[in-house]
């Protein structure tokens, strides 16, 4: 007989939790608000995927741009470096035997 009572209490308290749950979640008139619940999800996800795409063109168009700036400001180097670079000129060498050579020494 006790183990009667125990269950019985157990699943009463059960029913209980799960009512109070679904009157937390779906509120007092949960038959009524399905349609606008839809809507409402709906519209939340169209908004969701459409920051998501936004946040992607975003995010791929600041790559681009600082990839763009990298390889511009690698070819302003080389060229700054092509500048330093002194001009090819004879050989010290080839002016030192010139001058051996020559009938004036």
């Amino acid at each position: 007989m006790a183990r009667d009572y125990d269950s019985q209490l157990l699943e009463s308290v059960a029913v209980r939790r799960r009512r109070m749950r679904d009157a937390l979640l779906f509120g007092a008139q949960r038959a009524r608000r399905t349609a606008d619940e839809r809507l409402g999800k709906v519209f939340a996800g169209i908004a969701i995927a459409a920051v998501l795409c936004a946040g992607c063109v975003g995010w791929s168009f600041l790559q681009h741009t600082l990839a763009k700036q990298k390889a511009e400001q690698e070819k302003q180097q080389r060229q700054e470096q092509q500048y330093q670079q002194p001009a090819p000129t004879t050989k010290p060498e080839d002016s030192g035997k010139n001058a051996k050579n020559s009938p004036d020494s």
